[in-house]
C-alpha cells in the first residue's frame, strides 16, 4: 500500500458523518504543481531536477506545509503529507490549509553553492503559486533555516520587496521565530502531558524508546530525560543504542552534533533498527519517516503507548492490530503539530513586523496544543472511539464547515 493509499484508508476508517460532496473534496488535492527546473552545477554543467508542491485544501486559510529534499520524494508521498497537514492545521485550530512540497535530490551530494542555486531555482519555478496569503512553505526532511532564508530572499527578489512571511522556519536573523527548532518535540511533550493522567504514565514506571534522532527526536528524548523518564533506546539511520537503565541523552545529542551519527558510550549496547521496534517500553516515539509500524511490527511491539512524532508512521492495518492489542496511539496530526503551530506564530510575527521572546512563543504554542489535546480526549470519551478517530472527527468537522462556506 502506498503512503497516499494509507492516508485515504485512515480517512475512510474515521467513520465520518459529513456531506458526501465535502468528503469527496477532502479526498482530492486542489492543485498539484509538478516542475522540472535547471541548476548550474559547480562543474559548469546544467542539470534538471524534479520538484512538487501539492496544495490540498485552503478552505480555512493559506496552504501551509514543509518542503523536503530527499532522493525518494514522489508525488504520492507529497500528496499524503499535504492531506495530513490539512487535517493537522484544522485540528489545532490555526488559520491555515494544508500543503507540502519536495525536490527529488540527496542534498548531501551537493556543494553549498549548488544547494543554494537549487533552492533558488526551485523557488522561481513555484513562485506563482506561493505567497504569504496563498501558500507558505516551511522546513521538512533535509531542509534547514538557511534553505528557508534562500527561499524567502529569492521570492522577495521576484516580487520586488521584502516578504519574510512567504516561508517559515527561517533563521532568527532573517525573521525566524524563537523556539522553532525545538517546537515539534516540545509540542509532542505537551500533548503527552495532557494525556498522561489518562494513560497512567509517570517517570517512575514508564520507559521511553525514540526512533529517529533528528531535531524532533532529539528534543522529545531530551524532554523525557529532563523530566525524569528513562529513555532506554534511540536510533538514527546508522543504527540504534540500548541501555535498559536509561541513556545519557544530553551526551548522545552532543555526539550526534559532533559526528553526525550516534555512537555507543560506556554501558550502552548497539542494536539494529529493527530490534529497537521490539524493545519493551512504556512509550514508543517514532520520529523518522512514514510507514515504519507495519502489521508484523504491530503484532510484536512491546510499547503500551505510541506517540507519533513522525508523519504517518503507522499503517492502517497496523492501527487495527494495535487497537485490538490495547496499544494506545496518540496520532501524528495531534502529536507533531507543535512545528506548524510555531510556524503559524512566526507567520504572525512577520505580518505585523514583530519579534517575540521565546517564552511568549512557547506560552502561546502550549495553549494551542493543550486545547487541541483536550478536545481529542473529550471527543474520544464522548463517542468511545480511538484518539485517531477523534482527531479526524474534529478536523473534518471544522473543514466541512469552512468548505460549506467556501462553496455556497
Amino acid at each position: 500500500m502506498s503512503v497516499f493509499d494509507a492516508a485515504m484508508r485512515q480517512l475512510a476508517a474515521s467513520d465520518l458523518s459529513v456531506d458526501p460532496a465535502v468528503f469527496e473534496r477532502l479526498k482530492r488535492a486542489q492543485r498539484i504543481v509538478d516542475v522540472e527546473f535547471p541548476v548550474q552545477m559547480d562543474n559548469g554543467i546544467t542539470q534538471f531536477f524534479h520538484g512538487y508542491r501539492v496544495q490540498w485544501n485552503n478552505a480555512i486559510g493559506p496552504y501551509k506545509g514543509g518542503m523536503r529534499f530527499h532522493p525518494q520524494v514522489d508525488v504520492d508521498e507529497v500528496k499524503a503529507l499535504s492531506f495530513w497537514m490539512t487535517l493537522k492545521c484544522a485540528l489545532v485550530n490555526i488559520p491555515f490549509g494544508g500543503g507540502k512540497g519536495g525536490v527529488k535530490i540527496d542534498p548531501k551530494t551537493l556543494s553549498r553553492d549548488e544547494l543554494e542555486r537549487l533552492t533558488r531555482s526551485f523557488t522561481r519555478a513555484i513562485s506563482d503559486v506561493i505567497g504569504p496569503e496563498r501558500d507558505v512553505p516551511a522546513p521538512d526532511v533535509n531542509t534547514t533555516p538557511q534553505i528557508m532564508d534562500w527561499m524567502s530572499d529569492e521570492y522577495s527578489k521576484i516580487v520586488g520587496f521584502p516578504t519574510p512571511a512567504v516561508v517559515t522556519g527561517k533563521s532568527i536573523a532573517h525573521g525566524g521565530s524563537e523556539g522553532r527548532s525545538t517546537a515539534t518535540g516540545m509540542g509532542a511533550y505537551i500533548v503527552f502531558k495532557a494525556f498522561r493522567s489518562h494513560l497512567g504514565m509517570d517517570p517512575e514506571t514508564a520507559t521511553i524508546t525514540v526512533q529517529g534522532f533528528g531535531n524532533a527526536g532529539q528534543e522529545i528524548a531530551r524532554l523525557f530525560y529532563h523530566h525524569g523518564y528513562a529513555v532506554v533506546a534511540v536510533s538514527d539511520s546508522h543504527g540504534a543504542l540500548h541501555n535498559e537503565n536509561g541513556l545519557d541523552i544530553p551526551a548522545l545529542i552532543e555526539i550526534k552534533k559532533k559526528t553526525g551519527r550516534l555512537s555507543a558510550p560506556v554501558s550502552t549496547r548497539e542494536i539494529s533498527n529493527e530490534s529497537l521496534l521490539r524493545i519493551p517500553c512504556g512509550v514508543f516515539v517514532p520520529s523518522a519517516l512514514e510507514g515504519v509500524i507495519m502489521p508484523e511490527v504491530a503484532e510484536e511491539i512491546e510499547a503500551k503507548v505510541i506517540l507519533e512524532v513522525a508523519n504517518g508512521p503507522t499503517t492502517p492495518e497496523a492501527d487495527s492490530i494495535l487497537q485490538k492489542r490495547g496499544v494506545v496511539v496518540i496520532p501524528d496530526i495531534l502529536a507533531n503539530a507543535g512545528g506548524v503551530t510555531v510556524s503559524y506564530l512566526e507567520w504572525e510575527q512577520n505580518r505585523i513586523n514583530e519579534h517575540w521572546e521565546e517564552h511568549e512563543v512557547m506560552t502561546r504554542m502550549e495553549a494551542i496544543m493543550r486545547d487541541a489535546a483536550q478536545a481529542v480526549l473529550d471527543m474520544a470519551k464522548k463517542h468511545t472511539i480511538t484518539f485517531r478517530q477523534a482527531a479526524f472527527h474534529i478536523a473534518v468537522e471544522r473543514l466541512a464547515a469552512a468548505i460549506a462556506k467556501q462553496y455556497v
